[in-house]
């Protein structure tokens, strides 16, 4: 969900980055974690927030929470786009030794295709989501490259987790029609084939958020997901705290020790 410029560029390291040690939860060496990102990994979605639209239940802090850290920087930012993240890069060092985050989402026009399907026809949905498709496979290879690259390079010891984006509504939901729904899930399809392939020629570990949120989706009888809201548009298709904690939050887990 984009935000104003002036805030998206914010370094929330000065304002929201949190350092601590945390009481491990089993014989671990501590480790010195890095939560980057957009929206997804700031927790946008799941109220209270600080600036950047940070949430106590994005998967990030619970996971340092859950851990032996002995250092967590949280610069994930709402808003930003993979070309807007170099604030965030200054949270990292040869010191990091694991990296998580979420980028692309805003790359392809997340907000525009989401406010088009909320608002516009079918026919009008289906053409947001192809343009997003179309940008996605054009534009968004090079520059999830250079993110990669630019994060091995300035932290080149860390584990660095790339987390995909989940579909967004139930298949068989109560909201939008059948045709929205399909393209909308269609769309993050093809954002996580991208995403994944670019982590793969990175060799950086992808994650992918699809199977855990599953019947999860905005608009079903369990939702991880919220539905579209005008009057809180930064939630709008984003996890809820369920989705973070029940979905991020484990999928995590499953690959870091």
């Amino acid at each position: 969900m984009r935000i104003p410029r002036r805030l998206a560029l914010v370094i929330p390291s000065i304002a929201l980055a949190l350092a601590f040690a945390a009481a491990p939860a089993q014989a671990a060496e501590p480790v010195d974690y890095v939560a980057m990102g957009d929206s997804y990994s700031s927790g946008a979605g799941a109220p209270p927030y600080g600036l950047c639209f940070t949430s106590a239940s994005s998967y990030a802090p619970r996971w340092a929470a859950s851990h032996a850290v002995s250092s967590f920087l949280f610069v994930a930012c709402g808003g930003v786009t993979s070309q807007q993240i170099g604030p965030q890069y200054l949270a990292l060092s040869s010191r990091t030794d694991l990296v998580t985050i979420t980028i692309g989402g805003n790359d392809v026009g997340f907000i525009d295709v989401v406010l088009t399907c909320a608002t516009g026809s079918d026919a009008q949905c289906t053409a947001a989501v192809d343009r997003a498709v179309a940008t996605g496979r054009s534009v968004l290879p090079g520059r999830l490259d250079t993110v990669y690259s630019t994060i091995k390079r300035k932290a080149p010891k860390a584990e660095v987790v790339v987390l995909g984006y989940p579909h967004l509504v139930e298949p068989a939901g109560t909201c939008l029609s059948p045709r929205k729904r399909a393209d909308l899930n269609r769309g993050a399809d093809a954002l996580d084939e991208v995403i994944s392939a670019r982590a793969a020629a990175a060799d950086v570990h992808y994650v992918d958020a699809r199977d855990r949120f599953a019947g999860h989706g905005a608009c079903g009888p369990a939702p991880w997901i919220n539905p579209f809201n005008a009057a809180q548009l930064i939630e709008s298709f984003h996890p809820n705290r369920d989705g973070y904690v029940q979905g991020y939050l484990p999928l995590l887990n499953s690959v870091t020790a």
